[in-house]
């Protein structure tokens, strides 16, 4: 399937899915697209069902932080068809959450608690939203950028 193919059958599915030509040298060749929060985890499970999509793998899930709003960002392939594509959605940065898709992809359940530990998103209906890296009484989210940490004074 071309990228012009699934551009087609991703709005089929979603017609308020708005598509980002991509000028990143990495995402050149994927097909990159916005949703809105709330539309995230029945899109997850139609790209994961769709027959002719089949988006079985999640491989990465991050956070960016634009000081303004927080940006999801998943990234999925199709290991049967091989084709990519990269779903984001912006987050209300004074309260970020989305629902979780780690009962669609297992391999989300760490990479949305890294997120929720890093950025402060809240993934709704996670099973364990514990911490992975920093201790349990650590104060803030340090990838965000109005982090200050007094210790090694990082201010961005």
């Amino acid at each position: 399937m071309t990228n012009e193919e699934l551009k087609i059958k991703l709005t089929e599915l979603l017609s308020s899915a708005t598509f980002e030509e991509g000028t990143d040298p990495i995402a050149i060749g994927w097909v990159n697209l916005f949703i809105a929060p709330a539309e995230w985890k029945p899109f997850a499970q139609q790209l994961r069902s769709t027959e002719g999509l089949d988006f079985d793998f999640l491989f990465c899930v991050t956070c960016i932080d634009w000081k303004t709003h927080l940006t999801m960002v998943y990234h999925l392939t199709s290991t049967k068809h091989r084709h990519t594509i990269v779903v984001k959605s912006k987050l209300d940065r004074t309260k970020p959450e989305i629902e979780t898709v780690c009962d669609i992809w297992r391999t989300a359940e760490f990479h949305e608690r890294e997120q929720a530990e890093m950025f402060g998103v809240n993934f709704l209906n996670h099973p364990d939203l514990r911490k992975l890296i920093l201790t349990d009484d650590f104060e803030g989210f340090p990838l965000r950028k109005d982090f200050e940490d007094p210790i090694n004074m990082i201010k961005l």
